[in-house]
């Protein structure tokens, strides 16, 4: 398909029928399609037909899908998923949060939710560290400053270890050691 392609442009799909192009992005076409809705058609498709064209008056894509595309392909090739498990003695267990006011409901929480939870804090203080060492902003000296607190968070979390399968995914305090 033409990438000149101009929002108004008249297109017909094998399946969907005509329609008329409404948003281009880096990997589809948003189309209107007469009687079934606005579809996303990759822009690749060899699915689509020109009816008529309408020249593209600005053919620039937005910050938004620039940083959409770049990542995932960070995601994709730079950062493989890394895959945490927790420890086999917890899976299928059951957190139990029992106030002392026996007038207070108990509260049961699957031990995965709870696991998972935690990890989402570990990736994001991760973030935060990469942030605040790629900052541009701060002087070294504020950068190990604010490395020296969430360090201090990591000692706080290393109760959470044993429910970690692998040692490697361990939190590790100012000690560097598992606690």
């Amino acid at each position: 398909m033409n990438n000149t392609l101009g929002i108004g442009s008249r297109l017909r799909h094998k399946l969907y029928g005509e329609g008329i192009l409404a948003k281009i992005s880096l990997e589809y076409y948003k189309i209107a399609f007469h009687g079934q809705g606005f579809k996303e058609i990759p822009i690749n498709n060899n699915d689509l037909e020109l009816i008529e064209a309408i020249e593209s008056e600005n053919n620039m894509v937005t910050f938004d899908e620039v940083e959409d595309a770049l990542l995932r392909i960070l995601k994709k090739y730079i950062e493989p998923e890394q895959k945490v498990e927790l420890g086999n003695k917890w899976k299928g267990g059951l957190m139990i949060l029992e106030p002392a006011d026996k007038n207070q409901t108990v509260k049961e929480i699957p031990i995965e939710v709870f696991f998972h939870k935690i990890v989402m804090v570990r990736d994001r203080l991760r973030v935060l560290e990469q942030n605040i060492n790629s900052h541009k902003g701060l002087t070294d000296e504020e950068k190990v400053n604010i490395q020296q607190y969430i360090t201090r968070i990591y000692g706080s979390l290393t109760t959470f270890n044993i429910l970690f399968k692998n040692t490697d995914d361990h939190f590790k305090g100012e000690g560097g050691k598992s606690e």
